[in-house]
């Protein structure tokens, strides 16, 4: 996934943004400034091929390495380092976009915002 999603795209729940605390780095390159945003986009089961749910559920550094080259515009590569906490922020997008709605309504019922 090579081409950015337009910004009226990201209404859609299948998508997310997320706005970088550092930079994305591939060596020495900076592929993605700190302060730009990311679209993450809810993986079909093409996408999650050869990785495992337990292992992203788990926030694993090399499944979320694998992942997130499929699922993300502007495209972070393979082998590309970032802050950890932007890190964070991708992979717990990943683990709502794998958490069924009945979870998400339970959860949400069990933890009220107002």
């Amino acid at each position: 996934m090579t081409d950015q999603i337009p910004a009226s795209q990201t209404s859609n729940p299948s998508l997310r943004v997320i706005t970088l605390d550092g930079p994305v780095m591939l060596g020495d390159r900076t592929l993605i400034e700190a302060g730009q945003e990311v679209t993450i986009r809810k993986p079909g089961s093409g996408e999650l091929r050869g990785l495992s749910l337990a292992s992203l559920n788990q926030l694993d550094v090399l499944s979320l390495e694998i992942l997130l080259p499929r699922i993300t515009s502007p495209q972070i590569l393979k082998g590309a380092s970032m802050d950890v906490a932007d890190l964070m922020q991708f992979g717990g997008e990943v683990m709502d976009f794998l958490l069924p709605s009945a979870a998400k309504a339970a959860i949400r019922s069990a933890f009220p915002t107002e």
